[in-house]
């Protein structure tokens, strides 16, 4: 785990954004995460009718490794970082 980006347990559901919305520290500053409903069932295998928020808690530390990447290579989205 990269020490300079950490990940506080603030995970929200976002309806609007169909996603599971959380943030990050990195290098000291806040950033917002979103991991897609969509990538979250393809990634993990489950169905349409999944809880995402717990599918998010299961696999936390994959999708925070996943979330690091796209921090670190600064792929970011109008100050957003996506997981597709």
């Amino acid at each position: 785990m990269n020490q300079a980006i950490q990940f506080p347990e603030l995970e929200y559901w976002d309806n609007d954004r169909e996603a599971v919305c959380f943030p990050a520290l990195a290098d000291g500053f806040r950033v917002e995460c979103v991991a897609r409903k969509r990538w979250l069932l393809e990634q993990f295998g489950a169905g349409a009718d999944a809880d995402c928020l717990t599918l998010f808690r299961t696999f936390r530390w994959e999708i925070e490794e996943a979330m690091e990447r796209k921090i670190a290579d600064r792929h970011d989205y109008q100050g957003c970082f996506y997981l597709p």
